[in-house]
């Protein structure tokens, strides 16, 4: 029989706890019974696999009559109005736990569902009650049912204590910051994430890789320990995402992967790390209809640029490019792809990666036109991450000149 490994996310954490080595059915039923004393559970479950798989067959009967509800598929950045579709089912079946089988727009979801249910949420004015921003009420309870996630991309929301989620009419994505919580347990089943699309699994895995980049490249807040986080998820990812692309059934790449996106959230959760632009502007480019990780395979190369030509952070730039490249396989890639490693900057690096790997490049090749910039660069600027880019982003334009570089 399989053993299973269960162990804290992050050192000095309790919670979240990750768990692999058994079939994540398995796995959700005995902790939701033994770990949450959970009897009324609603599932949140992918689209995709909802509709393709036999996973809603496989929690049901792992799970009996625990299960109380379910809802097949979210929409890409977690839209206000499904969120309180969801609320209010959760609310009418009493769940006691949410379990969402999936990638972060439902995770995201999940998060606040439970943040709405314990403040008794039904409109979305009363959302945008609970949201950053002028209209966040004073007091705000802290959610109590607990949500245990089986994440299929590598995004690594799961980790996180924040989420976003987009008004539907402005197409404006908010953020839910504390109390919000995030996932108690996170399940990682390489077998079952087999089966996600490359387009999500490495660009995904090229998010957690911006986690790492942007974390590193900081000008405010690292410290030796987030560092060491950083680079230590850089090197699971970066030759992980390389063998995944080249066989979708290599088991122990995806798994190096997961491990992978979870030191990356710590590298930049651990602390006080201010992120930079790519974060920034890819939570307003999402909206637009562009996945959570193609936006950090569109902008990171280029705020990477941004910031070099400016000034503000070559230093750690130069550090990061050279840890790359130590790589054998980050070596491999520029080599294939004629890119000097002497005369290239962490730009061209990642972008030779991203390429590799079969990323989208440019806003054209995820059909966000010209037309869309002006709007897009606008929202930007109230992101806190565009605030804290080593380069502060606080005029309209200082966002157009990296947004040409990609258009």
């Amino acid at each position: 029989m399989p053993e299973e490994i269960v162990k804290p996310a992050f050192a000095g954490r309790d919670r979240p706890l990750i768990s692999h080595g058994v079939p994540y059915p398995e796995a959700a039923s005995r902790h939701l019974r033994e770990s949450f004393q959970a009897s009324r559970v609603y599932v949140i479950c992918s689209g995709t696999l909802g509709r393709t798989t036999d996973v809603m067959k496989r929690l049901s009967d792992a799970l009996g009559q625990m299960l109380v509800g379910h809802r097949i598929g979210m929409t890409s950045h977690t839209l206000w109005s499904e969120v309180l579709q969801i609320t209010e089912e959760a609310r009418v079946v009493d769940a006691d736990a949410i379990l969402t089988v999936g990638a972060g727009s439902l995770t995201d979801g999940a998060k606040i569902v439970a943040l709405a249910l314990a403040n008794d949420i039904y409109t979305p004015e009363e959302l945008e009650t609970l949201a950053q921003g002028p209209n966040k009420r004073a007091n705000i309870k802290a959610p109590s049912i607990p949500i245990i996630s089986v994440p299929t991309s590598l995004s690594a929301g799961e980790y996180s204590n924040f989420a976003g989620g987009t008004e539907d009419n402005s197409k404006r994505k908010y953020s839910f910051q504390h109390p919000t919580r995030g996932p108690q347990l996170v399940i990682f089943d390489p077998e079952l994430v087999k089966s996600t699309p490359d387009s999500i699994w490495l660009s995904t895995g090229v998010r957690a890789i911006d986690h790492c980049v942007e974390s590193l490249c900081a000008i405010e807040g690292t410290t030796p320990e987030s560092d060491e986080l950083a680079r230590r998820a850089l090197s699971l990812l970066v030759p992980g995402l390389l063998r995944c692309k080249k066989s979708r059934e290599d088991r122990e790449a995806h798994l190096q992967c997961q491990l992978g996106s979870v030191d990356a959230m710590a590298a930049c959760t651990g602390g006080s790390i201010e992120l930079g632009a790519s974060h920034g502007i890819g939570h307003q480019l999402g909206p637009l209809g562009v996945g959570h990780g193609e936006t950090s395979c569109i902008l990171l190369p280029a705020v990477c640029k941004f910031n070099a030509k400016y000034n503000a952070n070559r230093e750690q730039q130069n550090y990061v490019r050279q840890f790359l490249n130590r790589d054998p396989a980050v070596s491999e890639v520029l080599r294939a792809r004629s890119v000097d490693e002497t005369e290239s900057d962490l730009g061209d690096v990642l972008d030779a990666l991203f390429r590799e790997l079969g990323m989208p490049r440019s806003l054209s090749d995820v059909h966000v036109g010209r037309d869309k910039l002006d709007e897009l660069a606008a929202n930007s600027l109230h992101d806190r991450w565009c605030k804290s880019n080593p380069v502060p982003l606080t005029e309209k334009s200082q966002v157009l000149e990296i947004l040409e570089m990609v258009v």
